[in-house]
């Protein structure tokens, strides 16, 4: 079975960060092994002050045991992190857990909206650039793009173009799958740079009404679960846009509390049938 280690938060309540990714990519027939740096009471779009648990102690010794264990993982996908320390630990997990053919996705959770997160700060914003350069794929949103590239946060808001995938992709080293964007009214999309073929391209979905917390990293766990079974960057991008919008609009029609993010549960069996296409065994 394939095996993605998964370097994250978890936020106990909200659909966010692990609470996402576990069923995803566990549906999408694959080993998720979760690694937590931060325990969050909730997530912190809209719930009041959030009580926090540092594991970062705990990151190293899961890393010295998965490595005297001997396991390679065929993706490590991050996301947020808490400190500059624990992106280093990530960059750690890439070194000591790749194997020969292991997807690594980041997620540079870095800000949204043309501003930083309060939380981060310069030396993690250029920590982060350097473990996208460890990257196979990196899936930065606009306003994440323009962080990357050392311009102002609020930079790139209106780009819409496929070269800004191609520029952030380091000359071709990494693919590159930029989020948020806005192809014309009533429609999101995200433009990508396939590092493999040479490929690029703008993947293109309706716009469901309403912004919930969560979606980018339910985007970027489709992604890496579709990467991971062997299916190209233009099929991944296109099977999590569509996704998130079957979700979005699914649970903008129920009308609950925005902060509690997309009902993507009752939609799983989506993912399931192709992860089952995929394996003949099943």
């Amino acid at each position: 079975m394939r095996k993605v280690a998964a370097i994250h938060d978890l936020s106990c309540y909200g659909r966010c960060s692990l609470a996402v990714i576990l069923p995803v990519l566990s549906v999408m027939g694959m080993q998720c092994c979760p690694l937590p740096g931060t325990v969050l009471s909730t997530h912190t779009g809209g719930f009041g002050p959030v009580q926090r648990t540092d594991l970062t102690g705990q990151v190293d010794g899961t890393l010295r045991h998965w490595e005297e264990l001997g396991l390679r993982f065929d993706g490590i996908y991050t996301g947020y992190m808490a400190s500059a320390a624990q992106i280093h630990q990530a960059m750690e997990a890439v070194e000591r857990l790749s194997g020969e053919n292991t997807q690594v996705v980041v997620d540079p959770v870095l800000g949204d909206h043309g501003k930083l997160y309060t939380s981060i700060t310069t030396e993690m914003a250029q920590a982060m650039g350097d473990l996208c350069q460890k990257a196979q794929v990196i899936t930065p949103n606009l306003t994440e793009a323009a962080i990357l590239l050392g311009l102002a946060p609020d930079a790139l808001l209106d780009q819409r173009g496929e070269d800004l995938a191609v520029e952030l992709s380091g000359q071709g080293q990494r693919s590159v799958v930029v989020t948020g964007v806005t192809p014309e009214p009533g429609y999101t999309g995200a433009v990508w740079f396939d590092h493999t073929t040479g490929a690029s391209g703008t993947t293109v979905a309706v716009r469901a009404p309403g912004e919930y917390p969560g979606t980018g990293d339910l985007f970027a766990a489709v992604l890496t679960g579709s990467l991971v079974m062997g299916e190209s960057l233009e099929r991944g991008v296109s099977r999590a846009a569509h996704f998130i919008t079957r979700c979005a609009s699914y649970t903008a029609a129920l009308g609950t509390d925005v902060r509690e993010g997309v009902l993507f549960e009752p939609l799983l069996p989506l993912l399931l049938g192709d992860a089952l296409a995929m394996d003949d065994r099943i």
